[in-house]
């Protein structure tokens, strides 16, 4: 008996994508993880920039290697007539469009959603950029560190004395799920309406939402969050302490309750709990460095584990501050089965499925494709025929 895939969410729906680097990448991946075709336009020869960030995953790069599996690559340089051509076409019968080129290139090159609408009115248009299609900010450059900082993010990240950007590009992931949710609700709205839509996705308005809880913070001229490192801005201990074995344990106290059962159970000093210094979480925050002393020399005696152990048993809740083959290896990951193996150029490389497993479908967990690996097969699917395309290729566009 034959046995079939199961139908994903976005079978059957066609993405064109004029994208580099982290923001529109990480909303088209995700599309394509729902089952969407996603084709890629790339630079003949060298392709999305960020395939030269580095060569770390067999020879390629990580941040491509993590945001392109599943996708097509057409190479085409869109400033040469026949490529724009071939450009066009694929847009007649697309569903998306995904660009975060610079500010206005989209446009010159006659992309704006006003002018593809004339061309394909059910055709969806996602810009994203830093700052949004308007506004004084609109042409200016963006990168995600900027926006990080322009949006206040820095200023209630890191220490008292050393602002910190975030590890990870937080802007340009921000603005690409906010983009994809977008997408879907456009798609959406389009099957009540039978027609197209404009997404116009800043970065900095993306950073804005996630930087909510700062803001009302400091409503009304009040005093913004302090920067703490890791520890918890206004509850105390809700941090990183380090044990005796050098590895560090990551612990939050929420309320009275459980601060009893941590003095009795963890530091087994239930005399502690009552000490005018640490009774209340407003006396704990001011007697931060005196209170931490305390928890770190209890903690010297315990390795890492044992320390996890008691918290546990507490019913405190806790993490391990862990390093990147920590959750290479992470034992909750692993008995969950959310790892599988995806094909790059170079071989396979493991690889996460998707947040939220769903029962009824399987992710698209397809190869990352080569610069222009698709040319022959998409063009071909366009009526070209091979000394058209043979023709294209020798113009190198």
């Amino acid at each position: 008996m034959a046995v079939f895939p199961r139908p994903r969410p976005l079978d059957g729906i066609t993405v064109v994508s004029l994208e580099h680097a982290v923001a529109a990448p990480f909303c088209t991946r995700q599309l394509a993880d729902q089952g969407a075709r996603v084709i890629k336009i790339e630079r003949p020869g060298s392709g999305d920039f960020a395939r030269g960030y580095d060569t770390r995953v067999l020879g390629q790069s990580s941040h491509f290697t993590w945001l392109n599996r599943s996708k097509e690559s057409l190479a085409l340089d869109v400033k040469q007539p026949e490529a724009k051509a071939a450009l066009m076409a694929l847009l007649k019968t697309a569903d998306v469009l995904v660009q975060n080129l610079a500010p206005g290139a989209a446009a010159r090159m006659g992309l704006s959603f006003e002018a593809l609408q004339q061309h394909n009115p059910k055709l969806i248009v996602c810009d994203i950029s830093g700052y949004g299609a308007d506004g004084p900010y609109r042409d200016k450059k963006a990168y995600d560190l900027l926006i990080q900082s322009e949006a206040g993010f820095l200023s209630v990240t890191g220490t008292p004395d050393t602002p910190s950007k975030s590890g990870i590009s937080v802007a340009d992931i921000a603005a690409g799920m906010y983009a994809y949710t977008n997408v879907l609700s456009a798609l959406l709205l389009r099957g009540k309406t039978g027609q197209g839509s404009h997404i116009d996705v800043s970065m900095l308005e993306a950073m804005g939402e996630w930087m909510g809880y700062p803001l009302y913070y400091a409503f009304d001229g009040a005093a913004p969050p302090p920067r703490t490192g890791a520890s918890h801005a206004s509850i105390y201990p809700y941090g990183p302490f380090a044990a005796g074995d050098g590895g560090t344990v990551m612990l939050g106290l929420q309320n009275e309750r459980e601060w009893k059962v941590f003095c009795e159970q963890v530091l087994q000093r239930p005399e502690v709990a009552t000490d005018a210094r640490f009774n209340s979480n407003a006396q704990r925050n001011a007697n931060r460095e005196a209170l931490q002393q305390l928890i770190v020399d209890t903690f010297a005696t315990l390795k890492a584990a044992q320390v996890v152990e008691r918290l546990d048993a507490a019913g405190i809740a806790n993490a391990r501050v862990n390093g990147m083959q920590d959750l290479w290896e992470h034992p909750q990951l692993k008995a969950r089965n959310r790892w599988c193996t995806v094909q790059t150029p170079q071989g396979a490389v493991p690889a996460l499925l998707p947040p939220g497993a769903n029962g009824a479908f399987d992710y698209r967990m397809d190869p990352v494709p080569a610069v222009g690996q698709h040319n022959a097969s998409i063009l071909a699917e366009l009526g070209w025929s091979a000394d058209q395309i043979a023709a294209l290729q020798a113009a190198s566009a």
